[in-house]
């Protein structure tokens, strides 16, 4: 698929995902002769995995850190990066935990809004009108 169908198919600009590109996060699987960026679902797969932990408030170079680990295959270094993998399991677990806490205040607030439009209107209260203090002049 062409950047835009993928932009299309994932709600992301097409800015973004050039800039993803730009910064080795998500390169297109191919070009077409005149240069077009062009797009596998694998390609999609791992976009998909990028918003996840977007949605987690990683930042890029953790993101970077993350897809590696995915990909790792086996061996020595397939141990060592299962460390790291249990690592960023545990932090994107206190990161979900932050924002469904999150989540139930904007619940709470939404909830509180929601009860106060559907109570009758009421005349606001007057406070009373304070006379000026006259100093003795």
């Amino acid at each position: 698929m062409h950047i835009g169908e993928l932009a299309d198919r994932t709600g992301l600009s097409l800015r973004t995902l050039r800039h993803y590109d730009e910064v080795g996060l998500l390169r297109p699987s191919g070009r077409t002769l005149g240069g077009f960026r062009v797009y596998s679902e694998e390609d999609f797969t791992r976009l998909t995995l990028i918003r996840q932990a977007r949605a987690l408030k990683f930042s890029l170079e953790e993101i970077s850190e993350l897809l590696d680990v995915l990909t790792a295959r086996s061996g020595y270094h397939g141990l060592v990066k299962l460390d790291v993998m249990e690592t960023l399991l545990g932090e994107a677990r206190r990161r979900r935990t932050r924002l469904a806490a999150d989540l139930e205040r904007a619940d709470d607030l939404i909830t509180h809004l929601s009860t106060r439009l559907q109570q009758p209107t009421q005349q606001p209260t007057q406070l009373p009108v304070q006379q000026p203090v006259q100093q003795p002049g």
